[in-house]
Formats: C-alpha cells, structure tokens, sequence
C-alpha cells in the first residue's frame, strides 16, 4: 500500500504596502549602521569621561533620591497638595469628584459632617493618595470644582522598600508648601445672631 504524498503548507504570503521602503545594499548589511551607532555612544562617553577628569561636570544626571532636579517644567505634574480655608481646615469639601475621576483609583476620601457650616457642612475626614499605583495624570486638578487640589513641579520622595509607605495623607498635603490662594475662596460662616437682632432684622425687612 503506498503512502500519499505529503502536502507541504503554502508560505504565508505577507501584504505588500504600497508605500513600503526598500533598503539598499548598505541599509541591508546592519553592520555599517551598527559601528555608527557605536561611534556616537562611545563618542559621547569619552567627552563627559573627560569632563569628569578635568573637574568639570559631564552629562547632566541626576543621582536620585541624593539629589533632585532643579530645572522642572512650571506645568510639570509632581506632588499633591491641598489648599486651605482662611482658617487652616482644607478647601476640600468632599465631593468625591477627584476619586472618581482618577482612573487608577488611588484617592480614598472619609466624608464628614459639620452642621455649623451652611455654605459646605461636609468635610474631609481622611484624604489618602495611593502613590504606587498613582499616574500623574492631573484628571483629578481639573475636575475639583473647588480648587482643592492642586500638583506641584516638584517629584514625591518614592523610595521606599514598603508601599503602605507610600501613602500621602492629608496632614501631608496640607503641611508640604501650603497655599491658601484658590480661585474659589470659601464664603465665611454666618456670625450666629442673638434673638432680638434676630427679630429687628426681620422687622426691617417686612417694613414696607
């Protein structure tokens, strides 16, 4: 009984763009391309080598966390930090806007309740910020209707062996360069009236 032959599988034909580039011959051998690329590293090297020999410094590096850039970008997305009332408590009023909006879900914010405060009786209890898992993506600064919450130019300090250590909480953001000048300010509380300037008022206002 004979075997069949066996059927060897068509080769993938690939598609051809019409707009695909052709290398030359020299594109084509790498080997040229790659003693470039290793004549401009090994170039750069041994200028900076040189600098650091004659005490000059060489490539810009930073040597992180020992030292830290100076030369951020003004609108550069670093550390957190909440502004504060004319009387020291946070702006925040609780809202939950920047926890939602954060698309890694690294704000956790307690609510709480003041029922002196008309204006906004809630209140921030606990305002943590996950920092190992945090973007940097500045959603939650543009969704605070408040002014709250703002991003300074300066990096966190993130080294940390530990990432229950790199929890940013409240007291953190409200202490680490406070500011005050928000866009919105606060409206002050009401100066609770006694009861006869309570009622002359109201007898002022039904005079005709």
């Amino acid at each position: 009984m004979s075997t069949p032959p066996k059927v060897r599988p068509l080769r993938y034909a690939r598609k051809q763009y019409w707009n695909e580039a052709e290398m030359s011959w020299y594109e084509r051998a790498y080997l040229p391309e790659v003693f470039k690329g290793l004549a401009i590293t090994t170039g750069v090297f041994l200028r900076n080598m040189f600098k650091w020999v004659t005490g000059r410094r060489g490539a810009v590096t930073t040597y992180y966390p020992e030292e830290k850039r100076k030369d951020f970008a003004p609108r550069n997305r670093g550390k957190h930090i909440l502004t504060q009332r004319p009387d020291g408590s946070p702006q925040c009023i609780a809202c939950n806007m920047c926890a939602t909006v954060c698309p890694a879900k690294v704000i956790e914010i307690e609510p709480g309740f003041d029922p002196n405060d008309p204006a906004h009786p809630k209140y921030p209890v606990r305002f943590e910020i996950d920092y190992s898992r945090c973007v940097f993506c500045g959603l939650c600064v543009e969704a605070c209707p408040e002014d709250a919450i703002r991003m300074q130019e300066d990096v966190p300090n993130l080294v940390s062996d530990n990432r229950y250590d790199m929890w940013l909480t409240m007291d953190e953001m409200l202490t680490w360069r406070p500011q005050s000048d928000v866009a919105k300010p606060y409206p002050p509380k009401p100066v609770p009236l006694s009861v006869g300037e309570s009622v002359r008022r109201g007898r002022d206002r039904s005079t005709p």
